[in-house]
């Protein structure tokens, strides 16, 4: 049993910490911490927990620490837990900054601690549906679109929302970057709120994902293409769509889609692939999923590594957008 304390107890945070009561087979919790004390201590009130004062209180009590703050206070307290050898599960992305992830990632193996970093999709069920099948993505397309909400809105929307789809991108692709090329601009926020990037691999895969937190409905899927093969993927519905390409003779399941092709040079039928989808409470399956690795001393899924290249992507992709806009903002002012 891993003794567990929560720090930030914002919408997420909350959410944390139900999912965690729900692990009372992995975790106990030994209490909570915010910055908001009137909301920690109603928050053990209600839950029946213990409260703590202080950060380092929390830290010194726990074999895990759940970071769930704001992200400019990541590092901080994520270095004092690393320091005090407890590990650490810390809300993506994981800093404010490439330069204090990096520094994360020199400290946890110096001191030989497990970090994981939530970035929660790649245990949506309808992701680890495709995760069993093999998978050779040459072209991929991600559309992450939300409503505005001033929560997240610390981060631009590359660091909140888009690099949900960075991750899973590095993931799927698993080959390094060659070029990267973006454009978005801002709309309520400094920071960006809208963003397009490009992204080109060595493989000669290349992915093509847009990003807004001021849309009117809320989207989140991923498409991509390989050989003989389409999918699409729905995170919100938790949905699948698989499509290959196979011989006409090739039996059509029961109540699966398939279409004839008749080509000159050759006969075929695109054919739906049976794909099954698990539920499950994608959060709960990360937490449960981190106690594991550190019981049975395995690599996490989501290791801060991945944490620190989706990182570097999403440093990239920025960078790129605001030269765009800095340069464009220029020249409209050259003819004012």
């Amino acid at each position: 049993m891993l003794k567990i304390g929560v720090v930030g107890l914002g919408y997420l945070g909350e959410i944390h910490l139900k999912c965690l009561l729900g692990l009372k087979e992995t975790y106990t919790i030994v209490g909570i911490f915010d910055v908001d004390t009137a909301k920690a201590r109603d928050l053990a009130s209600r839950y029946e927990l213990g409260v703590f004062e202080t950060v380092e209180d929390l830290i010194d009590a726990s074999d895990v620490v759940d970071i769930v703050t704001s992200t400019d206070a990541h590092f901080d307290i994520a270095q004092k837990a690393i320091l005090a050898d407890k590990h650490v599960f810390i809300e993506k992305p994981i800093t404010s900054s490439l330069k204090e992830a990096e520094a994360l990632l020199d400290l946890c193996k110096s001191r030989g601690v497990k970090i994981q970093v939530g970035h929660v999709e790649r245990f949506n069920p309808a992701f680890l549906a495709i995760r069993k099948k093999k998978l050779q993505p040459l072209f991929i397309e991600a559309h992450r679109l939300a409503n505005y909400n001033p929560r997240g809105n610390d981060v631009s929307v590359i660091m909140d929302l888009m690099i949900h789809d960075l991750d899973l991108v590095l993931d799927l692709v698993k080959s390094k970057v060659s070029r990267v090329s973006a454009s978005g601009t801002s709309v309520f926020q400094r920071s960006l709120d809208i963003c397009n990037a490009q992204i080109e691999f060595e493989n000669g895969c290349v992915a093509n994902l847009s990003a807004s937190r001021v849309s009117l409905k809320n989207m989140r899927k991923l498409r991509f293409f390989q050989p003989d093969s389409y999918v699409s993927v729905d995170f919100l519905k938790k949905e699948v769509q698989w499509i290959d390409k196979v011989s006409v003779d090739t039996p059509t399941p029961e109540g699966m889609l398939a279409f004839d092709i008749d080509l000159e040079s050759e006969a075929y039928k695109l054919q739906m692939v049976q794909t099954e989808v698990k539920d499950g409470n994608a959060i709960q399956m990360e937490l449960s999923d981190f106690a594991n690795s550190i019981i049975a001393g395995t690599k996490e899924t989501v290791s801060i590594d991945d944490a620190v290249r989706a990182l570097d992507l999403a440093d990239r992709i920025e960078r790129s957008a605001m030269e765009r806009l800095e340069n464009y903002t220029n020249k409209l002012n050259k003819f004012k």
